[in-house]
């Protein structure tokens, strides 16, 4: 145990070379999705203008199914963006392979932070770390999924039909749809992280089960009013779509995490 102890500059040295390796990982990812960029940017980013998007695709199946006449359900869309700045192209070429660099990136992080933290954690802290670090990617790549096949597409169908006025005419500029874009798709996977957050705050004493129990009622109409201000469509199918795996991830934290009974009665046995 004594030659693996380190001292401070020790960490400081190997926390600079995680560093450069997570900035190295990213660098290539970003090189990469820069080089790849115009085919994606036709194929997925701008994916949801298009009325043959796999989830408008979905929402037309459901319509026929259950003999659904909503416009909702059977509108044709298709959304044609403009660009009114002469740099905008370049640099959101730059940004958006970058933050792509970044998502993708997102499981060799967490591998780097356990990496780096591990050999200072006891036998049964690094089994937790590890769960939290394994769950917390999965998470997070279900909630970018789901924002950019659902929640995405939903709130741009909404807003970009919608009319203040017959005279005022909807013309989208590329730099507004891709920092929307951007937001819900990144705001949707940290959302997931809710479980994970939770179980955190469980381990330092803050959350407990019972907590989370009591005031489920009050979160359900939070989660409502989250859900609502995401997707502020009018309709009750799309407020479903977002608040239903919300309101779930809050019955997954209440069973990811230990009631304060419970944490007493495991102390006083190891005890």
């Amino acid at each position: 145990m004594a030659e693996k102890e380190l001292s401070f500059w020790d960490h400081l040295d190997e926390l600079r070379r995680v560093l450069f390796r997570i900035l190295g990982v990213w660098f290539v990812l970003a090189v990469g999705y820069f080089i790849a960029m115009p085919y994606l940017f036709d194929n997925v980013v701008l994916a949801p203008c298009h009325d043959d998007f796999i989830f408008y695709d979905l929402l037309r199946w459901v319509g026929q199914e259950l003999d659904l006449k909503d416009e909702f359900f059977t509108q044709e869309f298709h959304v044609k963006l403009i660009n009114i700045n002469l740099a905008a192209p370049f640099f959101i070429h730059m940004s958006t392979a970058f933050w792509m660099s970044v998502v993708t990136a997102a499981p060799y992080l967490f591998y780097e932070i356990w990496r780096f933290v591990s050999p200072a954690l006891y036998p049964k802290e690094r089994k937790g770390v590890k769960k939290a670090l394994g769950i917390g990617t999965v998470m997070f790549f279900i909630g970018v999924l789901l924002g950019y096949f659902m929640v995405y597409p939903l709130t741009l169908r909404f807003l970009s039909t919608y009319q203040l006025s017959a005279a005022v005419e909807n013309q989208i500029s590329l730099n507004s749809y891709i920092d929307n874009f951007m937001m819900l798709v990144l705001c949707m996977g940290l959302a997931f992280e809710l479980p994970l957050v939770t179980w955190l705050l469980s381990l330092l004493g803050l959350v407990h089960k019972s907590f989370l129990r009591k005031y489920r009622r009050y979160a359900i109409v939070i989660i409502i009013i989250v859900a609502a201000i995401i997707t502020p469509t009018g309709d009750p199918f799309t407020l479903t779509v977002v608040a239903v795996p919300l309101y779930l991830l809050y019955e997954l934290s209440i069973l990811m995490i230990k009631d304060k009974k419970e944490t007493d009665d495991e102390k006083e046995a190891e005890e």
